[in-house]
């Protein structure tokens, strides 16, 4: 951005370019003027190859951010809109933002934007939604657990003495209700885990020991066939957490990844890790707020997720599978959950990501967990 820098202006484009978010100056003829250094990372381009297109080459076709450009034309004041995709193949699918437009200089042809991405807030919000879909499930899974399973014991043990004394034929119909009794008590042993408001015994954790674990689980198993790749920072710190739940959640991420994949023959899953500071989450029970600066992801290249089912995938009995229960990432999304952290997925084509962001452990002198 020095190339547009105004002489005798340094402090105000050093404070621009300190902006966490774009800002771009678009002249009268919707040519990009300057930008500051978010927007060449948000474009994906140095600002010297910024200034020689015009604003439409980097958003999509008829994109409602060039008819906000007139209406602070017309009006010569500042305009605000929310919740716009400006989202191309060249800067990312989906990139919804908030823009405030605003006319500079003496013709009030040209044009300042600043870009704010919507994405962390909504990761955030629908996370809450994810907790809360969980709270409901909890309260279900108490009552289950004493209105359905006691009754259910009392049928299997029906069936099972009337197994004796009927004939050879009608034995296939008391083996089907003793197996749908166990197949139900079985669904709500899963809920169960939903009820549990135990406090979480939490210490320094080795992630990529977490990981190494379910990809040697993964390879002798349900994904025996499928490549697994890994993607570590190997100067990442601890996170703190339960051991044995990280385990879980990311067993259960990575057997929806390989069942994602099929018997696809160029599959693969890539486990990786990163340190991405600047993420700070407000949590239940904790007056200051967490940062969550491990990133913890699971990619895969199977079939994708549906759109519509992205907003919803959290939640309880949402599954794409036809023999699925759609408790396996609604658990994952109430342990996350509980160790204060954030869980996203995010499904493009052939390319889905399940991104997890989790505290750091606090301090640095304790010992790692390593099993």
């Amino acid at each position: 951005m020095s190339e547009s820098r105004p002489a005798g202006d340094v402090n105000a484009w050093a404070l621009l370019n300190a902006l966490p978010h774009p800002v771009v100056l678009v002249e009268g003829d919707d040519r990009i003027g300057a930008a500051n250094n978010a927007a060449e990372l948000f474009f994906q381009a140095s600002v010297s190859v910024l200034k020689r297109h015009r604003l439409e080459d980097f958003i999509p076709f008829g994109s409602p951010l060039l008819s906000l450009m007139e209406q602070v034309r017309e009006r010569g004041s500042a305009v605000a809109e929310y919740r716009v995709d400006v989202g191309t193949p060249r800067n990312g699918a989906e990139r919804v933002v908030d823009i405030y437009a605003s006319p500079v200089g003496d013709d009030q042809r040209s044009i300042v934007l600043l870009l704010q991405e919507r994405t962390m807030t909504d990761k955030i919000d629908r996370q809450l939604t994810h907790r809360g879909a969980a709270r409901s499930v909890t309260g279900l899974a108490a009552m289950l657990a004493h209105e359905i399973k006691n009754p259910l014991s009392g049928i299997r043990g029906a069936a099972q003495l009337l197994e004796t004394s009927v004939e050879n034929d009608d034995r296939a119909l008391t083996r089907l209700i003793r197996d749908e009794a166990d197949r139900i008590v079985k669904l709500v042993d899963r809920m169960e885990v939903f009820s549990d408001e135990r406090p979480i015994e939490r210490e320094p954790v080795n992630i990529h020991v977490v990981l190494d674990r379910v990809r040697g689980v993964a390879r002798s198993g349900f994904a025996r066939n499928i490549k697994i790749v890994d993607e570590y920072d190997p100067s990442l710190p601890p996170v703190y957490a339960n051991h044995d739940q990280l385990v879980q959640v990311f067993l259960n991420l990575v057997k929806n990844a390989a069942e994602a994949i099929g018997n696809q023959p160029d599959g693969e899953i890539v486990l990786s890790t990163a340190f991405r500071p600047g993420v700070r989450l407000s949590v239940a029970g904790n007056s200051d707020k967490v940062s969550l600066p491990l990133e913890f992801c699971v990619r895969d290249n199977g079939g994708g997720v549906p759109p519509d089912m992205i907003p919803h995938l959290f939640d309880p009995f949402v599954t794409s599978k036809a023999n699925g229960t759609g408790l396996g990432l609604a658990l994952v999304a109430k342990i996350v959950g509980d160790h204060g952290g954030v869980i996203e997925c995010e499904s493009q084509g052939r390319k889905t990501v399940f991104r997890v962001l989790m505290p750091a452990f606090p301090s640095r002198s304790a010992p790692v967990k390593d099993q």
